[in-house]
């Protein structure tokens, strides 16, 4: 059986082998220093690890790679990065810790009392003694504390409440580029016919992902930029957010209708929005503001994704969220991730009871917060057992654990955790 046809059992809920992703999306991936420790526990070729999302940190999953841990997915990469510079000449690069990776030429950033600074657009930025942004007065994006394993977004913007205009927050949704289209287009034809499931992620659908709203792509973003007045906005400045939401999905959609000309449906899954809605004990807002705020635009653009294209569309949200998951079907979703049964009131039977018909969990494999960094291989064997003995009945399950493997989660404990989905799917061989 393909990888594909795994995964597209899975998708129409029918129960089989349960498939597995690791390293598709950037929030399914494997942090880069483990991705290295991985290439060694398979004896696969020592080279430099590719770095797949530079803000966390991940590793790209090589083929080989990929083969020996049987995963199933196939990443249909972006061709520029959160930080707005080209995925392009990459170049060899020494981290913090020691390890040598591969970083596009834009990847380009500064240290300051062991603190490392990454750039938005680092590719139009050139090196004067040393330093990137003195000459051109530009802060830094992003940093990667001492001792740190991924990098923090920065707030590069002191809001201007009298003087604010929404329109302040557009300037990242703009028309696809024809640099861009060729790019899927050379990259569809490339992967066409591979046999793997592919997922891809167009971009600009992402509804008020906190992520992005400092504007990690911009050079000097303006607007509402911070954190903590981004979620004040939703409260206090609904009418600001729709404007900026409506601009926002009417880029989107007349990108998504030149990139699915590109790419002649060869992307199979499509991650639309990272938007998180809950926290570990409860949401971030209530089901009423979702409805009103989010859920029109949400439903604009998966409906019209399943109008014109053979996409699946991919909703991740962290935390206790149980009470979104009739809005996340409402609003059209066809997968959820990353099913944070760790989080209040997710018991995952109750989940799989209730929403297991209606929507593809794409995650919940295991607890990467407790169990997979700091449980024995053991443990780790019998919860991986258990969750896909829930998930995994008829279908509708893609392993995967809940969120990225993190720096130091120790080998052993991955291993154990991709053992258990073979021995769950019926295949004794231990590597």
């Amino acid at each position: 059986m393909s990888q594909f046809i795994k995964i597209q059992n899975a998708i129409n809920h029918v129960e089989g082998e349960i498939p597995l992703d690791l390293g598709a999306t950037g929030v399914t991936g494997i942090h880069c220093s483990i991705v290295e420790k991985l290439r060694e526990y398979y004896r696969l070729e020592k080279r430099p690890v590719a770095i797949f999302e530079p803000l966390q940190m991940l590793g790209r999953v090589d083929a080989d790679l990929r083969e020996a841990m049987g995963v199933d997915t196939m990443p249909f990469e972006s061709p520029y990065s959160m930080f707005g510079y080209k995925n392009d000449n990459y170049r060899e690069y020494r981290l913090p810790w020691g390890q040598v990776v591969l970083v596009p030429y834009g990847f380009k950033t500064t240290e300051k009392d062991g603190n490392i600074y990454l750039f938005s657009k680092g590719d139009d930025l050139c090196e004067v003694n040393g330093e990137f942004a003195s000459s051109y007065g530009l802060l830094p994006t992003a940093m990667m504390p001492s001792g740190g394993f991924f990098f923090d977004i920065l707030n590069r913007t002191e809001f201007d409440e009298d003087n604010y205009d929404y329109r302040d927050n557009l300037e990242e949704f703009t028309p696809v580029s024809a640099e861009a289209l060729k790019y899927f287009a050379e990259t569809a034809a490339r992967l066409k016919n591979c046999g793997y499931y592919i997922v891809g992620a167009p971009g600009g659908t992402a509804i008020g992902d906190i992520a992005l709203v400092p504007g990690p792509m911009l050079k000097a973003p303006k607007g509402i930029r911070g954190i903590e007045e981004w979620y004040i906005s939703t409260v206090v400045r609904q009418d600001d957010l729709h404007k900026i939401f409506r601009y926002q999905t009417d880029m989107a959609l007349k990108n998504l209708k030149a990139i699915s000309e590109a790419t002649d449906n060869t992307i199979n899954a499509a991650f639309i929005c990272g938007t998180d809605f809950g926290t570990q004990i409860g949401t971030f807002c209530s089901p009423e503001t979702f409805k009103t705020l989010y859920m029109p635009y949400y439903k604009e653009i998966n409906g019209w994704i399943h109008k014109n294209t053979k996409w699946k569309t991919i909703k991740h949200s962290c935390g206790s969220v149980e009470s979104f998951f009739p809005l996340f079907i409402e609003s059209g979703f066809d997968i959820i991730n990353p099913v944070q049964w760790s989080a209040a009131g997710m018991d995952p039977q109750a989940l799989k009871n209730n929403y297991g018909k209606d929507l593809v969990f794409w995650g919940g494999g295991v607890n990467t917060q407790k169990t997979l960094a700091f449980g024995t291989p053991d443990e780790v064997k019998k919860e991986v057992l258990h969750i896909c003995g829930i998930f995994g009945k008829g279908g509708g399950f893609v392993f995967n654990p809940i969120h990225n493997i993190q720096a130091r989660t120790p080998v052993q404990n991955i291993a154990a955790m991709l053992d258990a989905l073979k021995e769950y799917n019926g295949d004794k061989f231990i590597f």
